[in-house]
């Protein structure tokens, strides 16, 4: 397996998103860590992933871990299992880490619906993350409006952006790399981590918008230069 500095761990990874991002990422050549509150489960996804893509370089651990195994790590759980995660993990990230926060403040957390959203008294999940995590880890906020389905289809074309919300630019375009890897994903500085409390928002919305549909619609934002922005 790569050595740290070189894969992408994703906490919650085998839950619907993680799975999907680990799927697409380890199909592009980038080595992941699959993270699960049972490692077993973990390596199970692992496993899944593999006979699938035989030459993937994935790897199922626990989520403590995982998290140690890349500078980069993604937060996928359901919001109502972010606060014992990010208290899980107090102890193990480490300063200059970058922690990428996927998490949606759904009323489903609550057994409510999935089409509105709750109030987080920081203003936003991301937001609630940053205050959680530990002296020098960055929050970046990203990854709330692409589909889950559609990432664990591997046959299935990508064609949007994904908003990214944080505090520096050259920790997003770290992120923003991470992220374009995966091809017809399109990273879009979408501004100060205090933004995803936006862009959370734009979930349930199209949670809504595809049920409606019937369909795994994402977003798009035209008229960008073609430039790179992330300087």
């Amino acid at each position: 397996m790569a050595s740290r500095g070189d894969a992408i761990p994703i906490i919650g990874g085998t839950g619907a998103l993680g799975y999907g991002l680990a799927l697409r990422w380890a199909a592009a050549g980038k080595p992941v860590v699959i993270g699960s509150r049972s490692e077993e489960r973990a390596a199970e996804a692992a496993r899944k992933i593999a006979e699938t893509l035989p030459d993937a370089e994935v790897e199922g651990l626990s989520n403590d871990a995982a998290a140690k195994q890349g500078p980069i790590v993604f937060l996928t759980v359901p919001f109502r299992a972010q606060s014992e995660n990010l208290n899980n993990l107090r102890e193990v990230l480490e300063p200059g880490q970058v922690l990428v926060d996927c998490t949606v403040p759904l009323a489903a957390a609550v057994s409510g619906k999935a089409t509105r959203s709750l109030g987080v008294w920081q203003g936003s999940a991301a937001q609630q993350a940053q205050e959680m995590v530990p002296d020098g880890v960055e929050v970046v906020a990203a990854l709330h409006t692409v589909s889950a389905p559609t990432l664990s289809n591997r046959a299935a074309d990508l064609a949007e952006d994904v908003l990214l919300c944080g505090d520096r630019k050259v920790t997003k375009g770290k992120v923003a790399a991470l992220i374009e890897a995966i091809p017809g994903l399109r990273a879009v500085n979408a501004g100060q981590l205090e933004m995803a409390r936006i862009v959370e928002q734009l979930t349930p919305l199209l949670i809504s918008i595809n049920a409606r549909y019937k369909t795994h619609a994402g977003i798009r934002i035209t008229g960008l230069p073609d430039k790179p922005h992330w300087e």
